[in-house]
């Protein structure tokens, strides 16, 4: 039976706790959000003798650390010319070279805590649907190599076929740190280990007020004000009002995913024989990969820049699917559901404090790997410990004259341009030759 709205992930997560909906009337330590951000700095805090509450709006892990394709990688999506341009040639190395330990921190941290999450390194492939597009992925892959150690393989045409069947791609690079793991089953261990420890996580607790200073912020919320000396904001693709300062910084951006049936275990081994994470470098921003059964393939991406509903997302994203295994077009889809990445102008994360509130927000499709890391490091930063020393702590956010903080609907204009303009052109060059 078709699951049109419900993320397939949730059909093997654990029973959600029994959480307060009330928060105490005053803590050490606040931190708005409870997912994989909110959650890592609680941890944090708390194994560092900080008295830590998390408050959710909602039910916690029921946002993005649920709803995304569970990749897990800290590759940035950007050029080091366009981080140059942004921040600065220092700090653009500097975020190169600390993306890695931002993988293999979450990567440790899921070993060590004994998290069930279906963790595998399977390697990321980012395939370039041009041979113009092949080119800049190699110039990128270059600079990357010659900046940082990292473990990469230009991958030509002819030896796509070992990663992945299809008719589609000019060639692509593989990134061999890089893993895959179930989202959902991710946050179920985050939230055990959280609540095993005494952290206090109130859940329906929507924040509706803010106001005072480091060492004496003053929060209202929907069921019950709250004091607290030190305040952590991690809201990411769900940063509204009051948050304002914030919210016109980050945006949410759907992104869309879809479920097929189950398939056959040789259907599965041809499309994907490396059974690796895959993501391109259309402007559709394609990503997909093998559920961590093995029985099917979770595939994502741009069905669109403003909430579409389920259905129609499914049918978009469905249609990209079979353009790039034709043998698809049979297949049911059983499961379509999207989230809210947090998105910045610049595309990159940032790490910092406004108005004596740290923050850790903006991961831009990289949120797997980079929250928990991030979490843990805005939490040292709040408590003053040099161990939250982060390079991300140098892209500061911008923001736009014409996003107010509310719905962006600037959006809406960048639905029409990539359809109408930009698809098409791809389309055009690829079938060029380009």
């Amino acid at each position: 039976m078709a699951e049109f709205g419900t993320p397939y992930w949730w059909e093997d997560g654990q029973p959600l706790p029994d959480l307060p909906s009330v928060p105490p009337t005053s803590t050490e330590m606040l931190v708005v959000g409870a997912g994989y951000t909110g959650l890592s700095a609680a941890i944090t805090t708390n194994r560092a003798g900080v008295k830590v509450t998390v408050i959710d709006g909602g039910i916690p892990g029921q946002g993005a650390s649920s709803r995304n394709g569970g990749m897990c990688g800290a590759h940035t999506r950007i050029s080091v010319d366009a981080m140059t341009a942004s921040f600065g040639a220092d700090a653009a190395k500097a975020l190169i070279q600390e993306a890695p330990a931002a993988y293999a921190f979450t990567r440790d941290f899921i070993k060590a805590e004994n998290i069930a999450c279906d963790f595998q390194q399977t390697g990321r492939i980012v395939l370039s649907s041009t041979a113009a597009a092949q080119a800049e992925m190699i110039r990128l892959a270059r600079q990357m190599k010659e900046i940082s150690a990292y473990d990469l393989a230009v991958i030509p045409k002819p030896d796509l076929a070992s990663h992945i069947r299809s008719e589609v791609y000019a060639g692509g690079v593989y990134y061999a740190d890089h893993g895959a793991l179930q989202p959902r089953k991710f946050h179920d261990g985050l939230m055990a280990i959280a609540l095993a420890e005494g952290v206090n996580v109130v859940q329906n607790c929507h924040l509706i007020g803010l106001s005072g200073r480091e060492g004496a912020h003053e929060v209202t919320t929907s069921t019950g004000p709250i004091k607290a000396e030190k305040l952590i904001l991690a809201t990411n693709g769900y940063t509204r009002r009051p948050l304002s300062w914030l919210a016109r910084r980050v945006f949410p951006l759907p992104s869309f995913i879809i479920a097929t049936e189950p398939l056959p275990d040789a259907v599965v081994s041809s499309l994907a024989p490396g059974r690796r994470m895959m993501v391109e470098t259309r402007a559709r921003h394609s990503y997909y990969r093998v559920s961590p059964d093995g029985s099917r393939i979770i595939f994502g991406g741009r069905a669109g820049m403003v909430p579409y509903g389920p259905h129609y997302a499914a049918k978009r994203l469905r249609a990209t699917m079979i353009g790039i295994w034709p043998d698809l077009r049979d297949v049911k889809i059983t499961h379509s559901w999207r989230g809210y990445t947090g998105f910045t102008f610049e595309q990159m994360p940032h790490v910092g404090s406004h108005m004596g509130a740290h923050f850790a927000v903006g991961y831009s499709g990289s949120g797997v790997a980079l929250a928990p890391y991030l979490g843990m490091k805005v939490a040292y930063r709040a408590l003053g410990d040099k161990r939250g020393d982060t390079a991300y702590a140098q892209t500061f956010p911008t923001t736009r004259p014409y996003h107010f903080g509310d719905y962006p609907w600037f959006l809406t204009a960048g639905e029409l341009w990539y359809r109408q303009v930009v698809d098409r052109w791809e389309d055009y060059q690829a079938a060029r030759g380009k």
